[in-house]
């Protein structure tokens, strides 16, 4: 069973410098978020995480953490529900004395914030568009209908822009 970790103590591991583990028996909270004006909620709430922690030489820690999550919300085309799984890899390093490039906003101390990682983490790895499907049609822009689901097109009329010019009388010229 997976423990729920929100702050891991990475003291406890007691790693030496150069040393490893992996813990793949923690799980994170992921809470909604607003993306493209809309709001998303992590399907299963509480997701099953893989860290990496490595002891650096010069002191701190590298850091990886995996994890898949599924989101909920409306499609950025159509509206209808998506739910799309994403699947993230983030990396970090907090180095002591290396500078704020080496220096996780993550990290206080021996304290890792799984929290705000996880959650940024996600955030970062999530596309331009959140779609129920890659080839969602969308809405027809004329008459607003789902695409998916009654694919058609409209007859197209002459360009508004032109209506000026089919008022014109033009008169033809006398030599």
């Amino acid at each position: 069973m997976a423990a729920r970790t929100d702050i891991f103590d990475l003291a406890r591991l007691a790693l030496t410098p150069g040393e490893g583990r992996r813990i793949d028996s923690l799980t994170v909270i992921i809470d909604p978020f607003g993306f493209g004006g809309q709001e998303y909620v992590e399907a299963d709430r509480e997701v099953p995480i893989i860290l990496d922690v490595s002891r650096m030489t010069g002191g701190g820690y590298s850091l990886r953490l995996r994890f898949d999550a599924e989101i909920n919300g409306p499609c950025m085309r159509c509206l209808q529900d998506a739910a799309p799984t994403f699947g993230v890899d983030s990396r970090e390093i907090n180095a002591h004395g290396g500078g704020e490039e080496m220096t996780s906003p993550y990290v206080q101390g021996d304290d890792l914030n799984l929290h705000d990682w996880a959650r940024d983490a996600l955030a970062l790895a999530l596309p331009s568009q959140i779609l129920c499907s890659t080839d969602c049609a969308g809405l027809c822009p004329q008459c607003g209908k789902d695409l998916n689901v009654e694919p058609h097109e409209h007859e197209k009329g002459p360009d508004p822009r032109w209506s000026a010019l089919r008022d014109l009388v033009v008169e033809p010229e006398n030599n």
